[in-house]
């Protein structure tokens, strides 16, 4: 039988738990700060603004702290993310970066429940894995039991993340992350950081000099 989760701290209890941030260092640590490993994030933006780009790149660098699992339900095994991948030099990580194609749903629960999993999941997309507001929450808490670390990527409707589900999840999640003009602009509960991000200096110094 399972053993029931606690669910009653004292002061006490909270003050002495130990926790497992994440040190990050450089440009990541400026934007996310020092996150605990079983962080929860949402990045998202418009089309051809960066989010792959900035997914892939914060893939890379987890990699450095644990096995990272890339769901690609929008792409896929394509040209288009195997460039992203070689721009990136991805194959640096070696056994450490994994790419799921479009793994389902409930694919992804046997796969994160097995003892050897990865340490680290990205979704891209919430629009594409296609799942409820409850299983979203099993999967929550399935990453959190683990103490794993869950990137969600979005595309937006303005300055939003699209659709109920999305809207939910940027509620929920630690480090909010809205993207545009190749940038990454950090939000949430972060321990440091808050600096944006710089997806592609060339791409983004174009498209700020056009709108300011």
């Amino acid at each position: 039988m399972t053993k029931p989760k606690n669910r009653a701290y004292s002061v006490s209890n909270i003050i002495t738990k130990k926790f497992n941030p994440l040190e990050f260092e450089g440009a990541w640590e400026k934007t996310l700060g020092k996150p605990d490993k079983s962080f929860s994030a949402i990045f998202y933006g418009g089309s051809s603004n960066g989010k792959t780009e900035a997914a892939i790149q914060v893939a890379k660098y987890l990699t450095n702290f644990g096995k990272v699992d890339y769901d690609s339900l929008e792409q896929g095994v394509s040209a288009t993310f195997r460039d992203a991948l070689v721009r990136n030099h991805m194959e640096n990580c070696k056994n450490t970066f994994r790419l799921l194609d479009r793994m389902p749903f409930e694919e992804l629960i046997k796969r994160f429940s097995k003892p050897k999993s990865a340490d680290f999941l990205i979704v891209d997309s919430v629009q594409y894995l296609r799942i409820t507001k409850a299983q979203y929450y099993q999967l929550k808490e399935l990453m959190l039991s683990k103490g794993k670390g869950i990137i969600w990527i979005s595309q937006a409707k303005g300055k939003s993340p699209k659709g109920a589900l999305a809207d939910d999840i940027l509620f929920d999640v630690d480090l909010k992350c809205r993207i545009e003009g190749y940038k990454l602009f950090p939000e949430g509960r972060l321990n440091g950081g808050g600096e944006p991000y710089i997806i592609y200096p060339d791409r983004a110094k174009k498209y700020w000099a056009n709108i300011t």
